[in-house]
């Protein structure tokens, strides 16, 4: 650890408050307190530290190691190498959040460059900076609904195709509050589409919340829905999976109101679960409701480019009963890595990355479903995400895929009781041809025995 101070420097310190040594502070805290055993084994050399510390990384294994099947909100997705030295220079890894504009441009800009991006790909006016992840950043969009109606409308929409995670997130922000959530009930048809949700929308609804692909990896075009929850003066938000943006309708298409997402897939390594990036746009017309930053570009008195902290959290600042959320932290740096990942790719790389998902996912799902027990749970389309039924219980089937080097898919039932025995399977980019076959393989031979 490098510490800067040197020994004349922390005597003119204590000199300066009045103190003989550094002991002289700890006069407060009682004797038997102050310096307890920690009963710490025995110092070891770096070299020493170093081979314990692999020893222990080495008893996980991951997508690195095996061939990854398992998505269920975090993808196993390649990351350009370029991503990851641009964001280990000293002026972005060490950046903090630009309370000073006019010392902060180059991290002002690289906020607005991820905004403009975001709201590119999602076709909304205007994207903040940002949330925790995909789960928060719904939360935060039934917060802002409901502040938008400053409490008159109390009821909120919730897709059961919605990721559970993120529906649990959202039943721990509004616990204390007077919202009530309908739609994902136990006994909700999960096979029925957004019409589905048509009768629950009504004069009380503040917002409805679907996912897109949904959590089992359908894709269905939201317009009637959206026609609908504004017909009744609702606002309509749809979570996103951004990279199946690269191929697919944006939401704001389909008239959506707010648009969240798992930020995770541009170029954020799986990590064990994080660090991730929640997204949020929305129109402008609602951007004095949403949580988070907003850097805009404007000139200064010489006419230059300059950037700004148009809106800022307004909870840390003169206004804080005004603000609809305590969301502090930009998430700078994550943001930065997905700008860094979108502005690489570009629009036609974004594209092919979705691409090679969409038809990777769509072989492995017509060679599973040729397999004796098995079968594909929806005829709806899908993007990189699917369901099958399967002949025996998941856990036993991931046992026997771990035993061939395959982490294989997500046990919906620890979710959906009524999905036993069926496994969400996601396909990425980083699956090969031969990665797939032999996922194939082992699972015909657990369906013979």
């Amino acid at each position: 650890m490098f510490i800067p101070h040197t020994d004349a420097d922390r005597e003119a310190m204590l000199r300066t408050i009045g103190v003989e040594k550094l002991e002289d502070l700890f006069q407060v805290v009682p004797a038997e307190h102050r310096f307890p055993s920690l009963r710490l084994p025995p110092a070891m050399a770096e070299m020493e530290i170093a081979a314990e510390m692999q020893d222990m990384a080495w008893a996980n294994e991951s997508a690195r190691d095996l061939s990854c099947f398992l998505g269920a909100g975090a993808y196993n997705h390649y990351t350009p190498a370029a991503v990851d030295a641009i964001i280990r220079r000293g002026e972005f890894l060490t950046a903090y959040t630009p309370y000073q504009p006019e010392v902060s441009q180059g991290t002002l800009q690289a906020i607005f460059e991820y905004q403009s991006l975001v709201s590119s790909l999602t076709g909304m006016e205007v994207c903040n900076a940002s949330h925790y992840d995909g789960a928060t950043a719904v939360a935060e969009a039934v917060n802002m609904a409901y502040a938008n109606f400053r409490g008159k409308r109390n009821k909120v929409v919730l897709s059961p195709a919605l990721h559970p995670q993120y529906r649990q997130v959202v039943r721990s922000y509004t616990v204390s509050a007077p919202i009530r959530l309908v739609g994902d009930e136990p006994e909700a048809n999960l096979k029925a589409g957004p019409e589905a949700l048509l009768p629950l929308i009504d004069m009380d609804t503040a917002l409805v919340v679907v996912q897109y692909p949904d959590f089992f990896g359908r894709v269905y075009d939201y317009t009637a829905l959206a026609e609908a929850a504004h017909a009744a003066g609702a606002l309509f938000c749809v979570s996103v999976n951004p990279v199946a943006l690269g191929l697919l309708k944006t939401p704001g298409e389909m008239g959506a109101d707010i648009v969240t997402g798992e930020g995770q897939p541009l170029g954020i390594p799986l990590s064990f679960g994080g660090p991730y990036l929640g997204l949020f746009a929305t129109r402008k017309e609602y951007v004095r409701k949403m949580a988070g930053r907003l850097a805009g570009e404007t000139v200064d008195n010489r006419g230059q480019r300059a950037y700004v902290l148009t809106l800022t959290a307004r909870e840390q600042h003169i206004r804080r009963e005004k603000a609809t959320s305590n969301i502090c932290s930009n998430q700078g740096l994550i943001a930065l890595a997905s700008a860094v990942y979108m502005s690489l790719l570009g629009k036609h790389g974004l594209r092919q990355v979705a691409e090679l998902n969409f038809h990777k996912a769509h072989y492995a799902a017509l060679r599973l479903a040729k397999l004796p027990g098995y079968n594909l749970w929806s005829g709806t389309p899908f993007f990189n995400e699917f369901v099958i039924s399967c002949p025996t219980p998941v856990s036993e089937i991931n046992d026997q895929l771990l035993d061939n080097n395959i982490l294989g898919g997500y046990d919906l039932s620890q979710d959906y009781p009524s999905l036993d025995k069926h496994m969400l399977l996601a396909v990425t980019e980083m699956n090969s041809r031969e990665e797939i076959d032999l996922l194939v393989e082992v699972l015909s031979e657990v369906s013979h025995g």
